[in-house]
């Protein structure tokens, strides 16, 4: 029985009862849907719920008279062995071995689709994240938010929302200018300009350009330096796709922020948030009366020249994402973005959203990689590629997902190089190829997947992983409802440990004298179902699961 069978059978139990007059309502109020969790102490059951806490008072009556009133009904659903009342009104309730077992096979038959749910069903969700100019490579700064907001996104759907992963291009303002800037000096075997991108890489789309567009050398300066802008930003952004690719991250959408500006989206917004009664004019500039919504200052749209600032852009923006549908709005933005919260806000209540519910802005803390050297390509920075390339993509992104956005963090990388249980992604990868030569072992001995008898699945082993195994689903909810991926990876980390444990107490194939039992059968399929479990679990954080290490 899985938890969400056991919710279904405990919520009919409660309407049967309420349908038979043991308890009422006060008008208005509906039979709410019955949820179980597990108790801190295996000791107290299998499951516990506090539906008599919810609604004792409302029936007029104390949770634990109303918990009472339930016993004899809930006692009564199959593969329920007994029924306890605890503290003030909770219900403890223990499975039968062949109703707890029987999880092992429902997980086996789900395959992928175990852990999904419809926790955030209905949501039109757009998650922002990395974004960096197309003016130079990805670099460790980026690092987090790649692994951090990709994942994000796959738990977001995992738990039923309506994702799109989207990728803020910006491609408007003077630093392309002084991005083609960088590129003609190094074609004219020139010193970049002063405050100019020096990076080696500039060399590199400079010699990349001049062999596919030699006619560039004829132009005068002025002619060059659209063609520079526009092929660099496009070489750039190849190398940006095909860094985030090699990490596993894939955008739904590529947004640019020139296309604000050339459709007169910017000027529309402004339009849009004046009738809203929240732009004025001053000092022959026009402004958002961002305070009104808590901000610290006013911000300024439209520079008294005409130019719009780059909070203009974002006002579009933002506008852009609710005319597009998406309901919920998250950005997920770096360490030095802090003073971003406020405006972004005010934007979105300007807009007449709830700044509350429609925008999230998630900051996250600096990373460090002890040992790192800055990038020869770059110059200055720690790149993204060198990174993947040196500590790996699965022990990189692993890591990163590991911990809380909001917690600053430094990578060890001979832990993360290492084949040892102190490597956290070594450690449940290898659960994943153990479980998996397991189940070569059992083939080759002849134990299938047939003749599942869940009740041969009573060793304290077996109860112990089916446990943890079934809490899988609450924890892929759980992490999207709080957005915290890292709920994921440590949820895998006691798994793994669970198996390691299990696998060593009990045997899936025979030995060689004994015969094939039912048990083998049945811990064949447990040994399955944490395979699958593992996997999903290491999907979501964008992380393979070998079948062999």
């Amino acid at each position: 029985m899985t938890p969400e069978q056991l919710a279904s059978a405990l919520t009919s139990a409660l309407q049967s009862s309420h349908a038979a007059g043991d308890f009422t309502l006060p008008e208005g109020n509906e039979i709410p849907a019955v949820t179980v969790e597990r108790p801190k102490s295996r000791d107290h059951g299998d499951w516990a719920t506090n539906i008599a806490m919810q609604l004792g008072k409302k029936a007029g009556m104390s949770p634990r008279a109303f918990a009472e009133l339930l016993v004899t009904r809930f006692e009564t659903i199959e593969g329920v062995s007994s029924v306890e009342i605890a503290g003030p009104g909770f219900i403890n309730l223990r499975l039968d071995a062949a109703s707890t077992g029987q999880l092992a096979l429902a997980i086996v038959e789900a395959g992928e689709a175990y852990g999904r749910n419809e926790a955030l069903a209905g949501q039109v969700i757009n998650v922002e994240f990395v974004s960096a100019n197309p003016t130079g490579p990805l670099h460790i700064g980026h690092t987090r938010w790649a692994a951090l907001g990709d994942a994000l996104g796959r738990v977001l759907s995992a738990a039923g929302a309506e994702v799109t992963r989207e990728y803020y291009i910006n491609d408007a303002g003077s630093q392309m200018n002084v991005f083609a800037s960088s590129i003609l000096a190094r074609l004219k075997g020139q010193d970049v300009p002063e405050g100019g991108y020096p990076g080696a890489y500039v060399q590199e789309l400079a010699d990349q350009i001049k062999a596919s567009h030699p006619a560039v050398l004829e132009l005068t300066d002025e002619a060059a330096l659209p063609v520079l802008r526009a092929e660099g930003y496009e070489l750039q952004m190849k190398d940006i796709k095909d860094t985030l690719a090699d990490f596993n991250v894939t955008f739904d959408t590529y947004f640019s922020e020139s296309v604000l500006h050339d459709t007169g989206a910017i000027d529309q917004a402004v339009a849009r948030l004046r009738e809203q009664g929240h732009v004025y004019d001053a000092d022959g500039a026009v402004w958002l009366k961002t305070t009104d919504f808590t901000d610290d200052k006013d911000r300024v749209l439209i520079r008294a020249n005409g130019e719009p600032t780059y909070f203009a852009a974002d006002a579009a923006y933002y506008l852009s994402k609710k005319d597009r549908g998406y309901d919920q709005k998250i950005y997920l933005l770096g360490a030095d973005h802090h003073g971003y919260i406020g405006r972004l806000k005010a934007i979105s209540s300007a807009a007449g959203d709830d700044a509350s519910r429609n925008i999230e802005i998630l900051i996250g803390q600096l990373i460090s990689v002890n040992g790192a050297r800055l990038s020869k390509r770059a110059g200055n920075i720690i790149e993204l590629k060198d990174l993947v390339e040196w500590l790996g993509t699965d022990a990189l992104r692993y890591s990163l997902a590991r911990f809380p956005a909001d917690s600053p963090m430094t990578i060890d990388p001979e832990i993360l190089r290492s084949r040892t249980n102190d490597n956290p992604v070594f450690y449940v990868q290898y659960a994943h190829a153990r479980s998996c030569s397991a189940t070569a072992k059992a083939e080759a001995a002849g134990v299938t997947r047939s003749n599942f008898d869940p009740a041969q699945l009573d060793s304290a082993g077996d109860e112990a992983l089916l446990a943890t195994l079934s809490q899988f689903p609450a924890v892929v909810a759980e992490a999207a409802q709080f957005r915290e991926p890292h709920r994921v990876a440590r949820y895998l980390e006691t798994l793994a440990g669970t198996y390691h444990s299990w696998y060593a107490d009990n045997r899936i194939a025979p030995r060689a004298d004994e015969s094939i039992e039912a048990s083998h059968h049945a811990r064949r399929y447990l040994n399955d179902a944490t395979t699958q479990v593992l996997a999903n679990g290491l999907a979501l954080l964008g992380v393979s699961a070998p079948e062999k290490m």
